[in-house]
């Protein structure tokens, strides 16, 4: 049963004056709807997102059930919404929880935490760092911050080379000080990404057309990475936030995780051995694929997922040098276009050529690492 509504406007009423407070920054604000004791995790709350130029925010109640008379508590799941300058078009949207509680003034916020993916400083104080054509978000140390918005700005060019009219007013990356910060931003465990060194959010509430995504870097995985293997993996994820609007439930992954690698390795001058080690040593040892790595080669994990990888960028970088660049491009738009099970017949009108016929072409590709 739905909260009666004089309970449900007293708690729309507290969590849009809690919301104004933030976007305003007003301590005061803030405090008079503060349930007693809570007043230094919000005054923390204003210190956590200081550093963020936000444009909007909002915390909105679900549905929750009616408190029973004389409640003292109320648990309540809420929607926060919020847009960052010069990033977002619409609001990213999260799921929270919000406990209430009743004071003599009436209900006042006790605490709010994430109800799944956390937000950005709910991991701690944020700073922002801007580049060019980026703004990265972060809780480590500015020269690492500025770092990583170096590639950034190196990767938006690049990516706009291949992919023609994407043009991002800010590409947004996140920066997490932890592993563990990064499955909390996330939600999922702390190894769930072992070994991948980020990944791109698409965050709820945009349009699938507007490139709203954030790049989430895994710290620890990044870290380990030389400058060059840094770059294509910005890169890599840039690409995936250029192609949001033409990728689809249906793209394979070797499609789009090898447009991904074809256009992060774009002027880096590696041969196809450098790019492709771990496949080089299977094709050496006998192993050969007898068809293009089905979307479960992916996920993070699985057993021979850098062979998957380097299997796509092959598949990608052959069409590009057979046919062109833009026709792995238009080919990749195509996919999107035709819907599921339109791979076959994208290749057909793109490259002139079916899928059978392309996987034949790509193994003896794959078979040129025997030498």
């Amino acid at each position: 049963m739905a909260a009666p509504s004089g309970v449900r406007e007293e708690v729309v009423r507290v969590l849009a004056a809690r919301a104004a407070a933030v976007l305003g920054r007003d301590a005061a604000g803030l405090a008079a709807v503060a349930a007693a004791g809570a007043e230094e995790a919000d005054r923390d709350l204003l210190a956590r997102t200081a550093g963020l130029r936000l444009t909007g925010y909002t915390l909105k109640p679900g549905s929750f059930a009616e408190p029973a008379p004389g409640a003292a508590e109320l648990t309540v799941p809420a929607e926060l919404g919020y847009r960052i300058e010069g990033v977002d078009e619409y609001p990213a949207l999260l799921e929270r929880r919000v406990r209430l509680v009743r004071e003599p003034a009436g209900w006042r916020v006790a605490g709010e935490t994430p109800a799944g993916a956390a937000a950005p400083w709910d991991l701690g104080t944020v700073r922002a760092v801007d580049g060019r054509y980026s703004l990265v978000l972060g809780l480590g140390e500015e020269a690492e911050l500025a770092a990583l918005a170096d590639l950034a700005d190196h990767a938006a060019p690049t990516v706009r080379e291949v992919w023609g009219d994407w043009s991002p007013s800010r590409l947004l990356l996140e920066l997490p000080l932890t592993e563990q910060q990064f499955a909390t931003r996330m939600d999922v465990s702390a190894d769930a990404y072992q070994g991948i060194a980020a990944v791109t959010l698409a965050v709820g509430g945009a349009p699938v057309h507007t490139p709203a995504d954030r790049i989430v870097v895994n710290p620890d995985a990044y870290r380990q990475l030389s400058e060059l293997g840094r770059r294509v993996v910005v890169t890599h994820e840039a690409t995936h936030v250029a192609t949001r609007a033409d990728t689809k439930p249906w793209t394979p992954l070797w499609l789009s995780e090898g447009v991904a690698d074809y256009t992060g390795y774009q002027g880096t001058g590696r041969t196809l051995r450098q790019i492709a080690p771990e496949l080089a040593k299977d094709v050496q040892a006998g192993r050969m694929p007898a068809e293009l790595p089905a979307d479960t080669a992916f996920a993070a994990g699985s057993a021979g997922i850098a062979q998957a990888y380097e299997l796509a960028w092959l598949a990608c970088d052959l069409i590009a040098r057979r046919w062109g660049q833009d026709r792995l491009v238009a080919l990749y738009r195509t996919v999107g276009q035709f819907g599921a099970g339109g791979l076959d017949r994208a290749m057909r009108a793109q490259l002139g050529t079916g899928t059978a016929e392309f996987t034949k072409d790509w193994i003896t590709e794959v078979a040129r690492l025997k030498s």
